[in-house]
C-alpha cells in the first residue's frame, strides 16, 4: 500500500516536498512514480524513478524544478518541488510500477496511493 502526504498551500515560487510511504515487501523491486490531476483535467505523469533510484524521468513541464528520489532503507518516495507555479496546482499521487523500468504510461503502474493536494497561489 502507498500513502502520500505533504501537500498544502504555497505561494508561487515556493517549495514543497511530497512524501510517499510504501510497503517494504515491494518497494525495492519496482519503479515508482508521481502523477498529478488538476481540477477538470486528466491525470498526467510527473516523474518516475528506477528501483535503485539511479535513473529518473521527468515530464517536460517540471524538469529542472522537481526532483524525485527514494530512500530504500525507509521505504519512502519523495518529490521535491521548487519554483512552484499556479499551474502545478493539482492532487498528486504516488504509484508503484509493474516492473523495474522507467515509464510515464500510467497503465504500467499497479498500485496507487491516495492523492495529496497541492495548491499554488499566484
Amino acid at each position: 500500500q502507498l500513502q502520500a502526504y505533504g501537500g498544502g498551500l504555497v505561494q508561487s515560487g515556493g517549495s514543497l516536498r511530497l512524501s510517499c510511504a510504501a510497503s517494504a515487501d515491494t518497494f525495492s523491486a519496482y519503479g515508482m512514480g508521481w502523477f498529478r490531476q488538476a481540477p477538470g483535467k486528466e491525470r498526467e505523469f510527473v516523474a518516475a524513478v528506477r528501483p535503485t533510484g539511479g535513473r529518473t524521468y521527468y515530464a517536460d513541464s517540471v524538469k529542472g524544478r522537481f526532483t524525485i528520489s527514494r530512500d530504500i532503507r525507509k521505504d519512502m518516495l519523495y518529490l521535491q518541488m521548487n519554483s512552484l507555479k499556479p499551474e502545478d496546482t493539482a492532487a498528486y499521487y504516488c504509484a508503484s510500477a509493474r516492473g523495474s523500468g522507467l515509464t510515464r504510461d500510467e497503465t504500467q503502474f499497479q498500485s496507487w496511493g491516495q492523492g495529496t493536494l497541492v495548491t499554488v497561489s499566484s
